[in-house]
């Protein structure tokens, strides 16, 4: 697909008709398609250790200098003749058994380096003669030189070694039908046995003897069925019977051959897909974090486990958080929320937020990526202090009538003078029985 093939060309900023080298191995491919319109400038291109059966849609890169194909399941050459550029061809263990086929690389004249061992063609008596007068063009075979003089031998007795060849391959051929149609028969014998164990099982998971009408439990049963015990004791049996099958599998004896290694793959993918239902159902769904308390008290967090440092600018009256997120994070995957006691940023949907020392202007913040190391760095404001004074007792100062305030001394005990009423006064009366004032 063209994603597979983007992901895999990093080298050259995931752009994909310019590229000139491309590996695309361990993949599991088991087709080439499209590759020939998308790549057309492609020199080298690694398939190594897939499951390509046929040689195919490669034909336009005219620019293609080295191919890779070893460990696959090809059984003949074929459709590289539109290659010109092609230097260097491996194909070692694969199922070629058509030797005849290397012909179809006559036309190849810049091929100079053939790898064909592994294949069943390789155990052909007379069969790198063959290949040698053959490809005349070829330098090196199986990574051994080709000498002037084993060459000239090989042209010589081409006739006799062709003979022996065509009777070898009409050998092998009867024999690889055969296999086929062994692979065949017990792909169908796979197939019946999951449908007989299919239709053994209801909706529910649950086994019924009667096959045409599965009747549901009882209501007794339904309880008894759903018992914690009984359904651990289930699970318990089904891993018995996955295990003791995946040990059937791999001890059965098969021969090796393109047939064999799909079947090994399947069986693969099956056992992966059963683990991840496994690790779903033991997942359990963790509950939201708490952020803030119900009674509206922020607490700290820091679920993306990232390192940071919280520092009070009291130069420009500043909190300032250094966030090390990573490097390379796209910046669309961070949300800042600052609020006026706390901050929270989420990287990646997990949430990192700290309580602040002060009391901060969400307005007047702002958020940054350092250039350097790619940190996030959070600058807030802080909130200034003011008193609050009733705005109806406002009044400017009389700065004319402003007197120092008396000194408070200590106050001391003294014997206070008595005082005495002027006699100057008009209405003053004094009257004797009445106590002086203290």
């Amino acid at each position: 697909t063209e994603d597979l093939i983007r992901r895999n060309a990093e080298h050259n900023d995931c752009v994909i008709f310019s590229l000139e080298e491309l590996s695309l191995h361990q993949q599991e491919i088991e087709r080439l398609e499209h590759i020939d319109k998308w790549c057309r400038d492609l020199k080298i291109l690694y398939l190594q250790n897939n499951l390509i059966g046929k040689i195919e849609n490669v034909s336009k890169l005219k620019k293609l200098e080295y191919l890779n194909l070893a460990l696959n399941n090809i059984e003949k050459i074929e459709n590289l003749e539109g290659c010109e550029g092609l230097t260097k061809l491996d194909l070692t263990v694969n199922f070629i058994g058509e030797l005849s086929s290397v012909k179809t690389l006559r036309d190849n004249i810049h091929l100079k380096e053939l790898f064909l061992m592994g294949n069943p063609c390789a155990d052909f008596d007379g069969y790198r003669q063959f290949v040698v007068a053959t490809l005349q063009q070829l330098k090196w075979l199986d990574g051994k030189e080709i000498e002037r003089s084993e060459r000239i031998q090989a042209l010589q007795n081409f006739a006799a070694v062709e003979q022996r060849i065509r009777e070898q391959e009409k050998a092998y051929c009867l024999k690889r039908a055969k296999d086929k149609e062994e692979a065949q028969r017990k792909l169908k014998e796979e197939e019946n046995k999951g449908q007989m164990a299919r239709s053994h099982t209801g909706s529910d998971g649950h086994w019924y003897t009667d096959i045409s009408a599965p009747l549901p439990p009882s209501e007794e049963s339904k309880d008894y069925i759903q018992a914690p015990e009984i359904q651990e004791g289930q699970c318990k049996e089904k891993k018995l019977d996955d295990r003791e099958d995946d040990l059937e599998f791999w001890n059965k004896p098969s021969l090796y051959t393109p047939e064999s290694r799909l079947e090994t793959l399947r069986h693969m993918e099956k056992q992966r897909r059963d683990q991840e239902k496994l690790s779903e159902k033991k997942k359990k769904v963790k509950p939201p974090r708490m952020l803030v308390t119900e009674d509206g008290r922020a607490l700290n967090v820091n679920e993306p486990k990232l390192d940071f440092t919280l520092k009070d600018d009291e130069k420009r009256n500043q909190i300032v958080l250094d966030l090390a997120v990573y490097r390379y994070m796209d910046t669309s995957l961070i949300d800042v929320d600052v609020q006026p006691t706390y901050v929270r940023v989420m990287v990646k949907g997990k949430p990192f937020q700290l309580v602040l020392p002060a009391e901060v202007k969400p307005d007047s913040s702002f958020a940054k990526r350092s250039q350097t190391t790619g940190h996030l760095v959070v600058c807030m404001p802080k909130r200034m202090e003011r008193l609050e004074v009733d705005p109806s007792k406002r009044s400017i100062p009389d700065v004319a009538n402003i007197v120092q305030e008396k000194k408070h001394m200590p106050r001391r005990v003294h014997a206070e003078p008595k005082i005495t009423p002027s006699e100057e006064e008009p209405d003053f009366e004094d009257n004797p029985e009445v106590p002086p004032l203290i």
